[in-house]
């Protein structure tokens, strides 16, 4: 049996069993109320879309991991994707240019219709089409076409892509029904008919997800979920918290307000507490067209000379992430603490020789731009300023958008620099270099090189991926140099869950999969 099998066994004889009670008649059962089978979870990580062509955020994909089926999963402390919906899965050429799957036998949707190839191949085929602006379709540059053989699946892919088993395990992998999602729009109203263990039985935007058990399921799980799940939504953080105090949910898994999280204690009563190197990430991004201030090399040298990281993480985060030096974060193979190899300790002198042989005039003027939804933003911002300007090099201006006008705004490339974060899409290195420094990056800095697209290629046609890790850290040596992103911390996953909850700490991992069936009551 398998870890998990092994230990819903026990959980499941305790709260699945009856409760037996003492009576003057002798001993009576009494079985549960099935509505005392809910557990209730508590996130700050909203949905974009309910439909995978439309998503590309961890709390959509978190959500697509338990309700949609991939071809290809991650199981729990295991890096490497195994199959789910499919029976396997290869590359069937020596070049990584052809992948192929074949689909488990009678896969069923949640409606009861049967999930074919033609589901598959409707499913990537849609998200190229769509091409939507908040949507994964930048995950699969490489994919040419997708061509199906009776239950068989193959990808033939433009250029060699060792890591494209990765991409299609996660969110953006999610297979949907060809008869019911469109092959040119999203989806258009609040439904999500998948073929995962679980089936979403109700949702309300921005406030709850309703999860109910799926017994048609048919994939990796060795044992099917028995409770269902209330996830509910949480805009701020201290809103989270509140509903945390008060005990309105039974798992804690989003982000309360730093000094909250700090003041957590494993060995505080009623409460277990599993932290974990994060799957999120945040940088500072520049802008390097030539109308930018900050278009010069010496001018984001001089910055990287000058953050000091383990500040912010101390002061502004209190504690709850860790200073971050390269683009690949710590749990993924490939880190190597580049940014700080390069340029050491917070040093005025050295950014001011830096920006002195670059020939810029000092002080430098910019803007640092941030979202209103990231969290701790506004103090970060002002932290980065007081660190710059106090060095007497700069002048920086800090300004907050909404929302939606960030994202526009740094499409347009409207921004000096600006505050950017990063969720791990899946646990492979290129995630945190192809789309981030190769030429068209999702975070629209305007930078390219062409020796690091090459270089992004040479690590493509590696199938063992440890033998292509120092290429990995040759390129972040690269970018180091060229400074188009300052990595600036990585979270810790925080989560919190009453006593009388088990498997929290196998909810999450450096995956990016949620895995509410993990769960259960004590």
């Amino acid at each position: 049996m398998s870890r998990s099998g092994g230990r819903r066994a026990v959980w499941l004889g305790v709260a699945m069993g009856v409760i037996v009670t003492a009576g003057v008649g002798g001993w009576s059962l009494v079985r549960p109320d099935p509505e005392e089978r809910t557990i209730t979870v508590g996130t700050t990580d909203g949905i974009a879309s309910l439909d995978p062509a439309g998503a590309y955020d961890a709390g959509s994909w978190r959500l697509f991991s338990n309700v949609y089926q991939s071809l290809m999963t991650f199981t729990p402390g295991n890096a490497e994707p195994v199959p789910d919906a499919a029976d396997q899965c290869r590359f069937a050429d020596s070049e990584l240019t052809v992948y192929r799957c074949t689909l488990r036998p009678g896969l069923e949707f949640t409606d009861g219709s049967a999930l074919t190839a033609e589901d598959v191949k409707h499913s990537f085929d849609r998200i190229l089409k769509i091409d939507h602006p908040e949507g994964p379709a930048k995950l699969f540059d490489t994919l040419g076409e997708v061509r199906i053989d009776g239950n068989a699946v193959e990808f033939r892919l433009k250029t060699s892509d060792a890591a494209f088993p990765y991409k299609i395990a996660g969110g953006a992998g999610s297979i949907v029904d060809s008869r019911r999602y469109p092959a040119d729009d999203l989806l258009q109203d609040d439904r999500a008919i998948g073929s995962g263990p679980y089936t979403l039985d109700g949702y309300e935007p921005g406030r709850v997800a309703r999860l109910a058990p799926n017994g048609g399921y048919a994939g990796v799980l060795e044992e099917l979920p028995t409770h269902r799940v209330e996830i509910r939504y949480y805009a701020k953080p201290e809103d989270l918290s509140e509903a945390w105090r008060k005990r309105e949910i039974e798992v804690n898994a989003g982000h309360m307000p730093p000094a909250e999280t700090a003041a957590i204690s494993p060995s505080d009563q009623g409460i277990r507490l599993h932290d974990q190197p994060g799957h999120e990430t945040r940088a500072l991004a520049f802008n390097l067209r030539p109308a930018s201030a900050t278009s010069g090399r010496a001018v984001r040298q001089a910055v990287a000379s000058l953050v000091n990281r383990t500040a912010i993480a101390r002061h502004v985060h209190q504690r709850t992430v860790e200073p971050l030096y390269s683009l690949i974060p710590q749990g993924v193979n490939g880190h190597a603490a580049v940014f700080h190899e390069r340029y050491g300790e917070p040093d005025a002198g050295r950014a001011a020789q830096l920006l002195e042989r670059g020939g810029a005039e000092t002080p430098v003027r910019f803007e640092i731009a941030y979202s209103a939804e990231q969290r701790a933003a506004a103090e970060e911002a002002g932290t980065l300023k007081d660190q710059l300007e106090s060095s007497g090099l700069f002048e920086v201006t800090v300004r907050e958008y909404a929302p939606d006008a960030f994202r526009e705004g740094m499409a347009k490339g409207a921004f000096d620099a600006y505050l950017v974060d990063r969720f791990r899409d899946y646990p492979d290195p290129d995630a945190y270099t192809a789309p981030l420094v190769g030429t068209d990056g999702v975070h629209s800095t305007g930078y390219g090189d062409a020796k690091v697209d090459r270089m992004i290629g040479d690590t493509r046609r590696g199938y063992d991926r440890s033998a292509v890790l120092e290429r990995f850290r040759e390129i972040h040596r690269r970018v180091a140099v060229d400074v188009p992103l300052l990595p600036l911390w990585q979270d810790k996953a925080y989560v919190l869950s009453t006593d009388d909850i088990a498997g929290a700490q196998y909810l999450t991992d450096n995956s990016g999969v949620w895995r509410l069936w993990e769960l259960d009551r004590l």
